[in-house]
This record gives structure tokens, C-alpha cells and sequence, in this order.
């Protein structure tokens, strides 16, 4: 029996309601788009700019976090509540180092905007808006710890919930601090930054009032002063975490460096590649949930002593994913026009982005799979490998190829030129990318079996 059909629906069950969840922090970054996008096409470029960096950096430090589903996933399929806890508190410490980091990044990125050639008119909105996201960067780590360890026990239910309930909040808030009202002025792309941290602010109080009062959460004792740093499981957390976490970020950087390289062509090219890299991002969003769900559940086997329903969790997964990712694509090529416009009314903007969506639908069917991949080789903490094929595929080949072609350095430029370079070069490197995962995953299952 190739795949289980209790855990296809445990892991579809999970998947489906984490993936709710994650559409509305998508949301948070769809809205930032459309009210940007309606207030001016500088402003657009500006978030595509800014985004690109803080995405860089946030997204890394939350794959450290992330990282550690596994490890909690794990205690949680072999009953020990009490140490799930423990490890939960330790984590703690190791969170509040990426946040010093990724604030002291941050507030730098002016340094980076003129490293890459971002044109200076957009500068000083783009700083402004990092100022304020760089004071949400600690809340949000924080939620992704809240967020992890409800994912490793099952519950994810309560996530859900307070990440539609943060969206609800943000809407509003985004539209009145953008454009103004009510006694506030008009702030542009800073409204929107203010809008997300006042939301997490929150999001965070009522996620610390349900690990101190909600029934499920009071078996593992999270809610408790922290013991002192343990250095046995902090070593635990950075075996995992580090190799975990630059290959998140070497992926992410490559998606993100994409929006910077494309600034300098122009506030067209830059508009119409937030719209596609926003699209790519939606779209991503399933697949990931899919890889938590079942990392989750593959490692509450192998917690549980029971490799071979690990192994058929695993291939549940996978079959779901495959086909999903096929037929999001194949949506996503037929109504590329129609979806272009929803996002910016003018034409020249539109008509790019469209035919950048073409080649993000073929982008999205690679990233489905290797992020699938990757998830599940880190349920068998095979962490170092992968970051090493990230590096080399998708900065070598996306990124350098892409920028080669992009800007007509080398003779196939006439085939591919401008935005459409980058995302054609990434879809290619995705591609080999994910083939090499599922190769690299099935060597290791095989191992599992022969133990």
C-alpha cells in the first residue's frame, strides 16, 4: 500500500487548516499591494523594494524556528509532554538572537538599497518602512514560536484563528494609516508597516493568554518562568536550526534579489515583479502548509518508533502536493490576464505582469515539490546538503544566469530578457533543485527501511 488513508486525512486536515492560516498572513502582504497600488505606482515600487529586504531577512530567522517542528513533533509522538515544554521555553533564548540580528539588519538597509542600484527617489520610503517593520521582527519570531509548537502537537486550530482575526485588524488599519483620515495624516507605505505592528502587537497578547489559560496547552507547562540557558539543548536547536535556516534564507534571497535587481529597470518592471512575485507567493502557500502537515506527522511516527508509517505518511504528502501544484499552475496560465489587472489598473504594468505570471506557473510546479523535499529531508535531519544545492542552483543558475540574461550579457538575451530572465532561469533551477531533493529523500527512506 503506497499511500494511508488515515494519514492522508490527518495530514490534508492539518494541511488545509494551517493553509487558511497562512493565506491570511499572505493577506497581510496582498493588502500592503492593492493599497499601495492604488495609492501610487511609487509606492508599489517602494514595497517591492522593501519587501525584497525584509522578507531576506525575516524569512531566515523564522526558518531557524520553523526548524524545529521536528524536534517538538517528535517528543510530542513519543508522550513526553513535560520535556515538549521545556524545549518550547529553551527555544526562547536562540529567538531572541535572531531578533537583535534581524532589527540590527534592518535598520542598515539603506546600505543595501545603494549596493544593488535602487533608484534614489525610493530610498527614504523604503527606509521608513523597514524602520517600522524592524520593531515588528521580534513580535512576529515570537508568534512563529507560538505557531511551531501548535503545529507539532496538532493543534493548529487556534493559529488559524488568530491569523484571521490579525488580517481583520490589519485591513482597515492599512488603508487608514496609508491614505489618512479621521485626524491622521496621510503616511503612505509607512501606514502599512504601523498597521502590520499594531496587529501582531495583538496577535501576541492573545497567544500568551491562551498558552496560560486554554486546556490543550497546559499539559506541556510552557506558560512558565524559563529555566536557564541549556547548552545540550541549545546545541540540539543549532544542529538543526543553522543549516535549516541558511537554506531557507539561500531560497528566499534568491526569490527576494530578484525584486532588487529588477528595481533599476524602472518602476514598470519593478511594479509588474512585485505583482508576480506576490502571485508566486500566494500560490506557495499550500505547499508549504503541506510540508508542516506532514513533516509534522512524519515525524510523530518516527517519534512514535513506527518508520514504516512514517514512510507512508511521507508518500501521502508528496501525491497530494503533486497533483495540487498541477493544477495550480494550469490556473494560474489561463487566467494570468485577468489576474494582472486585479492587481494594478495600468496597462503597461499589467500586460508585464501577465506575462510574468506565465512563467511564475511553471516556476510554482518546481517549488511545490522541493519544498516538500526539504521538509521532509529535515524530518530525517538531513539539513547541510540542501543548502548547498540551494546555493548553487539558485543563486548560480536563477540568480547569475538570470541577471546575465536580464540585462543582455550574454547572447540569449533576445530569448529571454528583462524580468522574464529571472523568473525563467529560477523556474529552471527550481526544477533541478527538486529533482535532486526527491532523489537525495528517497536514498534516505531507503536507509530508514534498511535499519
Amino acid at each position: 500500500m503506497s499511500v494511508r488513508l488515515f494519514d492522508l486525512r490527518a495530514i490534508g486536515s492539518h494541511a488545509a487548516t494551517i493553509w487558511v492560516g497562512q493565506l491570511a498572513v499572505m493577506a497581510f502582504a496582498i493588502t500592503d499591494t492593492l493599497v499601495a497600488g492604488r495609492y501610487a505606482p511609487e509606492a508599489l515600487a517602494a514595497l517591492s523594494v522593501g519587501t525584497a529586504i525584509y522578507i531576506s531577512i525575516y524569512v531566515g530567522l523564522q526558518g531557524f524556528v520553523q526548524a524545529l517542528l521536528p524536534i517538538w513533533a517528535q517528543l510530542h509522538g513519543a508522550g513526553k509532554a513535560l520535556r515538549l515544554g521545556y524545549s518550547v521555553r529553551q527555544s526562547l533564548y536562540v529567538t531572541a538572537v535572531c531578533a537583535v540580528l534581524g532589527m540590527a539588519v534592518l535598520l542598515q538597509g539603506g546600505m543595501l538599497m545603494r549596493l544593488v542600484g535602487v533608484p534614489p527617489a525610493l530610498q527614504p520610503v523604503v527606509s521608513d518602512y523597514l524602520a517600522i517593520q524592524a520593531l515588528t521582527l521580534p513580535l512576529a519570531l515570537l508568534a512563529r514560536v507560538f505557531n511551531t509548537f501548535s503545529q507539532s502537537i496538532g493543534r493548529p486550530q487556534w493559529v488559524t484563528g488568530l491569523q484571521a482575526g490579525g488580517l481583520l485588524l490589519k485591513i482597515p488599519l492599512s488603508i487608514w494609516f496609508t491614505f489618512g483620515g479621521l485626524g491622521v495624516p496621510a503616511m503612505g507605505l509607512a501606514g502599512c508597516a504601523l498597521a502590520t505592528l499594531l496587529a501582531h502587537v495583538v496577535l501576541l497578547v492573545l497567544m500568551a493568554l491562551l498558552l496560560h489559560r486554554d486546556g490543550s496547552y497546559r499539559p506541556y507547562h510552557v506558560w512558565q518562568r524559563p529555566e536557564r540557558p541549556d547548552l545540550a539543548e541549545l546545541g540540539s536547536f543549532l544542529r538543526l536550526g543553522v543549516p535549516s535556516s541558511l537554506a531557507i534564507w539561500v531560497e528566499v534571497t534568491a526569490f527576494t534579489m530578484m525584486s532588487l535587481l529588477v528595481a533599476p529597470m524602472g518602476t514598470t518592471a519593478a511594479a509588474a515583479q512585485q505583482v508576480a512575485s506576490n502571485m508566486a507567493a500566494v500560490l506557495f502557500m499550500w505547499p508549504l502548509s503541506l510540508a508542516i502537515a506532514t513533516s509534522a506527522r512524519v515525524s510523530y511516527w518516527r517519534g512514535a518508533r513506527e518508520p514504516r508509517h512514517a514512510i507512508l505518511a511521507l508518500r501521502s504528502g508528496l501525491l497530494v502536493a503533486a497533483c495540487s501544484a498541477a493544477l495550480a499552475a494550469s490556473l494560474l496560465m489561463l487566467l494570468r490576464a485577468p489576474l494582472a489587472q486585479i492587481y494594478v489598473q495600468q496597462a503597461a504594468v499589467a500586460g508585464l505582469a501577465a506575462s510574468l505570471l506565465l512563467l511564475v506557473a511553471l516556476y510554482h510546479l518546481a517549488d511545490a515539490m522541493q519544498v516538500m523535499a526539504l521538509f521532509l529531508l529535515r524530518c530525517y535531519h538531513v539539513v547541510t546538503a540542501p543548502t548547498v544545492i540551494y546555493t548553487l542552483l539558485l543563486w548560480g543558475l536563477g540568480i547569475g544566469v538570470g541577471y546575465l540574461l536580464a540585462y543582455g550579457r550574454l547572447p540569449m538575451g533576445g530569448i529571454l530578457a528583462g524580468p522574464q530572465a529571472f523568473w525563467g532561469m529560477s523556474a529552471l533551477a527550481m526544477g533541478l533543485v527538486a529533482t535532486v531533493f526527491l532523489v537525495l529523500l528517497r536514498r534516505v527512506v531507503r536507509a530508514e527501511l534498511a535499519d
